[in-house]
């Protein structure tokens, strides 16, 4: 299965996502399939986020630039 970004999904409710998996992975109870499509799910997550801090950080450096 291959995870697509949820464009609508909040920074915050991704990052508690991922902590879940982390968690899970963690506990060492997951099977080798599940672990895996945990891990891209983690992934996905991930590239979401750095994606919005980089957003964040360019539109506050745009709107610090303008107050100049």
């Amino acid at each position: 299965m291959k995870y697509t970004m949820d464009e609508n999904m909040k920074y915050e409710t991704a990052m508690k996502e991922i902590e879940s998996i982390v968690a899970e992975m963690e506990s060492g109870t997951l099977e080798l399939d599940t672990l895996t499509e945990k891990l891209k799910r983690a992934q996905t997550l991930i590239q979401l986020c750095k994606k919005r801090l980089t957003d964040t950080d360019n539109e506050v450096k745009r709107i610090l630039d303008s107050q100049k």
